[in-house]
């Protein structure tokens, strides 16, 4: 670690990243059970209840654009403290409400807080590690905070047994006040505060964005996460309108997609001591594209060849994020909340349109979601085939044959 944490300590400062990388996950798959149950309690269409899906990511991304510039300027802490609170608020008025418009407006509430919280996550992430180590810490928390994907549907339909979909939203409550107690605890990390104007924090926002390099592998790697998040929305409908799962029975097969989430982050740590980066990144994308395909032939046949599909596409999708998060905080020397910012918002708001676009298609939605596989899947293939030996690529991607712990980055044309 750059920067010691005397009271957390390392293992404590990794239990913390896995506490904020916890935040999208669980406030997103602990209601997913009872999203039918919703439809039919407020007597709309799926799109409508999808929408406190989709309203929470799409604000959930514009959090992360206010948040993480901003944090460059007054602090991580500070920003910490301050979502937190408003996640708690947020979440406690999610719990009271009846009817779907208020739900609604406070899951955008709700987002703008886990925004913040999310990304000073990954920005303490750079702030203290680099090159092979944080490889290493982003694989572990990847790993660990793959529990709150497996536990979250679990909990929320156990949950549904004895009370309403209300108290889903005080757990969230109560996780993020125990969150907030660890904050206190941390230490800062960001090594020199900007002392420019404050509105120049967002306006750091174009200037990473205009980085060509940064933006190029922006869209290559912000395209994948379109399929998982896709997959949270229609997931609840295909497994119980389609296949006539109970919600229980439901968050069972949902974790058990989780689970195969989990050996996305280790898998890619034994393939790269091995195997060139670029070429794990291509057969990824290339996995992407079969999953599409078998999908569309396979998907609508069982459950379980539905979650099978959904389970190789996750872990490629997992996989991908480890080297192209690495790669594109690499592309920045400073501004490293504005680069983790755009890195989230982009991959969050294509994920919210590509959860509109295939629930938009209700009668066939499984076919609906392999063609967003395969479109995604290709889409990102052909990017990487034309960047993957450019210099400010190779020159950041790790060496397969080098000494765990002391490996060096890849030499342009290597």
């Amino acid at each position: 670690m750059k920067i010691a944490q005397p009271s957390l300590g390392r293992k404590g400062m990794i239990f913390f990243l896995i506490a904020l990388g916890a935040f999208p996950p669980l406030t997103m798959d602990m209601y997913l059970p009872a999203l039918p149950d919703m439809t039919d309690t407020f007597g709309v269409t799926q799109s409508m209840v999808n929408l406190t899906l989709a309203a929470y990511m799409i604000a959930f991304a514009l959090g992360l654009l206010f948040w993480g510039p901003l944090s460059e300027r007054i602090g991580r802490k500070p920003v910490l403290l301050v979502t937190l609170v408003l996640y708690i608020v947020a979440s406690l008025l999610c719990a009271l409400v009846y009817q779907i418009e208020y739900l609604i407006g406070y899951r955008i509430l709700q987002g703008i807080a886990g925004g913040g919280v999310t990304v000073i996550g990954t920005t303490i992430v750079k702030d203290m590690f680099d090159g092979r180590e944080r490889e290493r810490v982003m694989a572990v928390v990847m790993s660990l905070v793959i529990i709150a994907p497996i536990v979250a549907p679990v909990l929320g339909a156990l949950l549904l047994q004895f009370a309403s979909w209300h108290m889903i939203f005080v757990v969230l409550a109560v996780f993020a006040s125990c969150v907030l107690v660890l904050v206190f605890f941390y230490q800062e990390t960001l090594p020199e505060k900007s002392t420019g104007p404050l509105y120049q924090s967002w306006v750091r926002l174009g200037v990473v964005g205009m980085n060509p390099r940064f933006a190029y592998l922006l869209l290559t790697f912000s395209l994948a996460p379109m399929c998982l998040l896709s997959f949270l929305g229609v997931a609840s409908y295909v497994y119980v309108d389609r296949f006539g799962m109970t919600e229980q029975g439901f968050s069972y097969i949902f974790a058990f997609n989780a689970v195969f989430a989990a050996i996305g982050p280790v898998l890619y740590m034994r393939l790269s001591r091995d195997i060139a980066v670029d070429n794990i990144i291509q057969w990824c994308f290339g996995a992407i594209v079969l999953a599409g395909i078998a999908m569309f032939a396979a998907g609508p046949l069982s459950f379980w060849a539905f979650g099978a599909i959904a389970a190789l596409m996750t872990i490629a999708v997992i996989m991908v994020r480890i080297p192209g998060a690495n790669l594109l905080l690499d592309q920045q020397t400073q501004d490293t909340g504005s680069a983790a910012a755009l890195i989230q918002f982009s991959g969050t708001i294509l994920g919210a349109i590509g959860v509109q676009i295939v629930s938009a298609i209700s009668k066939d939605l499984i076919h609906s979601y392999a063609v967003l596989l395969l479109v995604v899947g290709a889409s990102c293939s052909v990017l990487w085939i034309i960047v993957r030996k450019q210099s400010f690529v190779t020159d950041h991607l790790v060496k397969p044959d080098a000494l765990d712990g002391q490996r060096t980055v890849c030499e342009t044309g290597e």
